[in-house]
């Protein structure tokens, strides 16, 4: 009886290139990294134009989505989807902060635009000069204080108005402002500013 020729075993497919890179981006082989920018890139940046109507907005959110990836590496886990999948992942949620961001910008334009237009009684130079000691102290102030602080001060709204085009709860606001004031005055009596009166949008809870 002729034998039967020998076949060769077959082998298991080979591991996905992608579960490798998704490895040693885990790792953080920065050749990796520009692997999977150039692989996933362009899905990305699918995803965030497909929601956001500006070009330049989707492009920045792709590249925010890449850095905060790149910076929580550690935080992927293969086993539990693709690289591919945690990217996208993170694109939505960079996408909703852009909405946000925009969404609340929109409101403090559309806020002022609805302010009463000053009275032109030409620049009164103590004025001016409140303005400028005002705006170098509020610049050492944390980012929120300040913030909330220009607000009140530059745009003169109230601590509502504030909370309604920041998105920040009321409380949080009236918080900041006060300890941004108190900050504020102890500056100022260290530099043995004399205590005036306070510039107008700065005053008390309103």
């Amino acid at each position: 009886m002729a034998s039967r020729p020998v076949t060769a075993a077959r082998q298991g497919p080979e591991p996905p290139k992608d579960d490798d890179l998704a490895m040693r981006f885990r790792a953080g082989d920065e050749v990796a990294l520009r692997e999977a920018y150039d692989r996933f890139g362009r899905a990305v940046l699918h995803l965030a134009a497909s929601t956001l109507a500006n070009r330049s907005d989707a492009e920045d959110v792709t590249q925010a989505t890449f850095v905060a990836a790149w910076l929580g590496r550690e935080t992927f886990d293969p086993t539990k989807g693709s690289l591919i999948g945690w990217l996208l992942g993170i694109g939505r949620r960079k996408v909703v902060d852009r909405i946000r961001a925009s969404a609340r910008e929109n409101r403090v334009v559309e806020t002022v635009k609805q302010l009463p237009e000053p009275v032109d009684t030409g620049p009164d130079p103590d004025t001016v000069v409140d303005r400028l000691v005002v705006a170098d102290e509020l610049a050492r102030l944390p980012d929120e204080q300040r913030r909330m602080l220009e607000l009140a001060f530059y745009d003169d709204l109230t601590h509502q108005q504030i909370s309604a085009v920041t998105g920040v709860p009321l409380g949080t606001v009236k918080s900041h402002i006060r300890r941004g004031m108190q900050s504020l005055k102890r500056r100022w009596e260290v530099d043995g500013a004399a205590p005036g009166p306070r510039p107008a949008g700065l005053s008390g809870a309103r």
